[in-house]
């Protein structure tokens, strides 16, 4: 496993994939926190995460939709298949590639958040003793941040998945685009429709309505375990592919 996932994350960087992830990532980031937050001189973050989040719409496929089907289309993956290592670990070696450049640039930015704590630091220095708290709220941050590497880790194995079902990287882009639209623009939709099964039915499967407690600052063990049940199905699926093609 650990070859595959060496290999995969060195790809990244000899092709362009990955520096065009990282640098469309930071300045979407930037840009959508100068919007958000340092525009409406505001410490509120939750906007900035919730913009984030749509980001991945089109951010994500450019990570996963490589992953298998240029491994059919170069007609190296019966290597693959028939290298000393199992179907779970050639899985997971290649969703620890993407998920570890997706979780180092997420990370990186968070130096966004930096002018804020500088800001906050002026002003209470130019103030006097206020018992009301000012500049940005840690926790809130901080969940945030673990909320939306969680919701990217569910996104990679759902391209993984799909990229293992084609050898076209532009129609597995497309469809992984697809699939992540409509899972983030449920809860926009639940919002329209009356039934009470239907909107609670809904609710469940939503991943942004999952997301409200992370933005508020509280690490939701049961949002965390969706999450990850979301990117185990995901992965499993996967397995169940190639289990099938190295079998059947």
């Amino acid at each position: 496993m650990f070859a595959i996932f060496k290999k995969e994350l060195r790809s990244y960087f000899i092709n362009a994939i990955g520096y065009v992830f990282v640098g469309a990532f930071l300045v979407a980031a930037a840009l959508m926190c100068c919007y958000t937050t340092l525009g409406s001189q505001s410490y509120s973050t939750s906007s900035y995460f919730t913009m984030l989040i749509f980001s991945f719409i089109i951010l994500i496929p450019l990570l996963t939709m490589k992953l298998f089907a240029e491994e059919k289309k170069l007609r190296t993956e019966q290597l693959l298949m028939t290298a000393p290592v199992s179907v779970w670990g050639m899985v997971m070696g290649k969703f620890f590639a993407a998920f570890t450049l997706f979780c180092g640039t997420v990370l990186v930015s968070c130096i966004n958040f930096f002018p804020l704590y500088s800001y906050a630091r002026a002003e209470r220095a130019g103030q006097e003793y206020s018992e009301l708290h000012v500049g940005p709220v840690t926790a809130q941050i901080f969940a945030s941040v673990i909320g939306i590497i969680l919701i990217g880790a569910a996104f990679i194995a759902l391209g993984l998945f799909i990229s293992s079902l084609t050898e076209n990287q532009l129609a597995a882009a497309v469809i992984t685009v697809s699939i992540i639209f409509v899972m983030l623009i449920l809860d926009v939709v639940n919002q329209y429709i009356d039934v009470y099964a239907i909107r609670f039915v809904i609710s469940w499967v939503c991943l942004m309505s999952r997301f409200a407690n992370f933005s508020n600052g509280i690490l939701d063990y049961s949002a965390i375990l969706y999450y990850l049940s979301i990117s185990g199905v995901f992965l499993l699926l996967t397995v169940r592919v190639y289990d099938k093609r190295r079998w059947g």
